[in-house]
């Protein structure tokens, strides 16, 4: 498998549909090969296990896998080996892999080899009342390449050229984000040809009043205007900002940049901003023991609650 191939992680549900329609798009507009991932339920594996114990077993094909290959054969896909190995999909190679094993881990392991993964926020058997399932939260925990969440109600995004494709949206700690998150924004815009909106929180200092308990609910008033300070906080916050992007505007002249500096709140710009946006990409933070903030605050908002798919770029290896 190549370190430049794009995974899905296929299960057969509408959720899964989206994402392995987002992972063809996105495979073809980098020109990387796609790897159709598909890991057996554990009572498939069972009966797998138990019929091999007995003997020689004849090859067992996959349905979800074969239902995928159809799909992508009406896209103008035509497989060359019946077998399960290599295909066409419009340009793309494809790659189809049945795997055993807990989903998350079968999946990790095979994103170890690649250059992106994409799943569905919810997979099959999920409810459709929550907005991220246990297992594509614990991928974009985890995964040692980008990982692309694309939530149930997305649209399908193209990377081909034109507005239409939607812009990028990439969240921005001058002191934290990392190159890797900024090329890839970056990327993602100039392969579709569109801008990238770069937003970057700065923080208020507190009123007095606000160190204050509040009051009881009847005697409650509207929080403070910001102080005096906060116009040299968006100049200084804007010249960071514009330092840390400098290398990649000045790698990609192409890619129209708007520069964006919210108060406090870039989680939920990011979000509001996923409404018209064809990509979020944000970055994970490392070091945190407790499962839900792996991603950190800003990437677990944003995965949770955005309504176009998030990528979330791990850090850099140590």
């Amino acid at each position: 498998m190549s370190e430049t191939s794009v995974i899905v992680g296929f299960d057969g549900s509408e959720n899964s549909l989206r994402a392995l329609e987002w992972a063809l798009s996105a495979a073809r507009g980098s020109g990387a090969p796609l790897v159709v991932a598909h890991v057996r339920s554990e009572a498939l594996q069972l009966g797998a296990a138990r019929i091999s114990s007995l003997g020689e077993a004849p090859e067992i094909r996959d349905p979800v896998t074969d239902g995928v290959r159809a799909w992508i054969e009406e896209r103008g896909g035509v497989p060359t080996d019946d077998g399960g190995g290599e295909g066409d999909g419009g340009g793309v190679a494809v790659r189809y892999v049945t795997l055993d094993g807990s989903v998350t881990d079968a999946l990790l392991a095979e994103a170890r080899r690649a250059g992106l993964l994409v799943v569905g926020s919810r997979g099959r058997g999920g409810f459709a009342t929550l907005l991220l399932g246990s297992t594509s939260r614990a991928l974009a925990s985890a995964a040692a390449c980008p990982v692309v969440v694309v939530p149930h109600e997305a649209r399908a995004m193209s990377l081909e050229s034109g507005a239409e494709a939607g812009r990028i949206l990439a969240g921005v700690h001058p002191d934290e984000t990392s190159d890797e998150v900024l090329a890839f924004a970056f990327e993602a815009a100039r392969q579709r040809g569109v801008g990238l909106e770069a937003v970057t929180a700065y923080r208020l200092p507190p009123s007095p009043v606000m160190l204050i308990g509040p009051p009881a609910p009847a005697l409650q008033v509207p929080p403070p205007l910001p102080s005096e300070d906060a116009p040299d906080l968006v100049r200084e916050t804007a010249e960071r900002q514009r330092e840390r992007l400098r290398p990649f505007t000045e790698r990609y002249p192409e890619v129209e940049v708007v520069p964006v500096v919210v108060p406090s709140d870039a989680a939920g710009r990011l979000v509001e901003g996923s409404r018209s946006a064809g990509l979020v990409v944000v970055g994970r933070h490392r070091g945190h023991r407790v499962e839900s903030l792996l991603m950190g605050s800003v990437a677990h908002a944003v995965v949770h609650h955005a309504h176009c798919p998030v990528a979330v770029i791990p850090p850099p290896a140590r």
